[in-house]
């Protein structure tokens, strides 16, 4: 039976869920709900954020347990009614806990009712894959035209994007949409090969967003603004694993950034919180954000 869909919500967070199956050398194989735009919507509901995500899930234990975990932080999760097994990915832990992946994911997203939203985020393969890249990015530019906000991170998965040309232009497509976007450097590396991470950043900004945010792992993360740019360092943590850091940064970056067009000092300061938010992830082992009172709590120790 379809999700009753609400009639409105402050985030409306659209992308795939998957079933990150943690691979460890000398452990067993530990399930964790995954997927970029999941955890995004599962961290923006830690922090109190009202938040639906739509979504492919399937009829099997993996969905039941992403469903359930998202549930859990009271995302309202919305289908479009496709009964189709939900997407797997291996993810093996080198000694450092940094992750690697291997995927069995699709995106065939068909055309679903979804609630009125302030503010509406794309993220991953959502975005790039087809077909249900073109539905996605449909319901990006009717939000938009609705008056809702929009924001967007690629998070590349290169092994899932064949055509790089086409990825390309699909990612700026996006981006174009967008008021808000995040990426790691490793994301614009990729997106394009032997351009510093900085150009690649302002070649963005000219597309029409008005803040671009990188995020650079233990170097810290930077902006970019039409008033300017900043950057925060990382703060000191012990890493546990990376999975689920930037996802858990960009949930922070939207719950505190409310101005679609955002004066430079706010953007600094909700650079901090992201990266703080992404630090205490990192510290424990699977995409766990913090809530609120962990957050609140680690930037009071942070400026003592």
């Amino acid at each position: 039976m379809p999700e009753p869909v609400p009639a409105d919500t402050d985030f409306l967070v659209i992308g795939e869920c998957v079933a990150d199956i943690v691979r460890t050398p000398g452990r067993p194989d530990r399930p964790h709900p995954g997927g970029s735009p999941a955890n995004v919507a599962y961290g923006l509901a830690r922090l109190g954020r009202r938040t639906a995500l739509l979504t492919q899930l399937g009829d099997d234990p993996y969905g039941t347990l992403i469903r359930d975990h998202l549930a859990a932080a009271g995302v309202t999760v919305l289908t479009d009614g496709q009964d189709r097994p939900t997407p797997t990915a291996i993810v093996t832990l080198d000694p450092a806990g940094s992750a690697s992946y291997e995927f069995a994911v699709g995106w065939t997203l068909a055309p679903a009712p979804a609630p009125r939203a302030r503010h509406v985020h794309l993220g991953s393969l959502a975005s790039v894959q087809e077909p249900g890249a073109a539905v996605a990015r449909r319901l990006l530019r009717a939000a938009r035209t609705a008056g809702a906000t929009v924001s967007y991170d690629p998070n590349v998965r290169p092994a899932l994007l064949a055509d790089h040309p086409a990825a390309v232009t699909a990612v700026e497509h996006c981006v174009a949409l967008s008021d808000l976007v995040k990426a790691s450097d490793e994301d614009l590396a990729w997106l394009y090969p032997g351009i510093p991470v900085r150009d690649s950043a302002a070649r963005w900004l000219a597309l029409g967003p008005a803040t671009v945010v990188v995020t650079r792992g233990s170097r810290g993360a930077f902006a970019l603004t039409p008033a300017g740019g900043t950057t925060v360092p990382a703060p000191p943590t012990t890493v546990v694993d990376t999975v689920g850091a930037g996802d858990s940064f960009m949930a922070a970056l939207l719950a505190t950034l409310d101005d679609p067009r955002p004066a430079l000092d706010a953007v600094a300061s909700a650079l901090r919180t992201a990266a703080t938010a992404a630090a205490i992830t990192v510290s424990r082992a699977g995409a766990n954000p913090p809530t609120t009172a962990e957050l609140a709590a680690e930037l009071a120790a942070g400026s003592a």
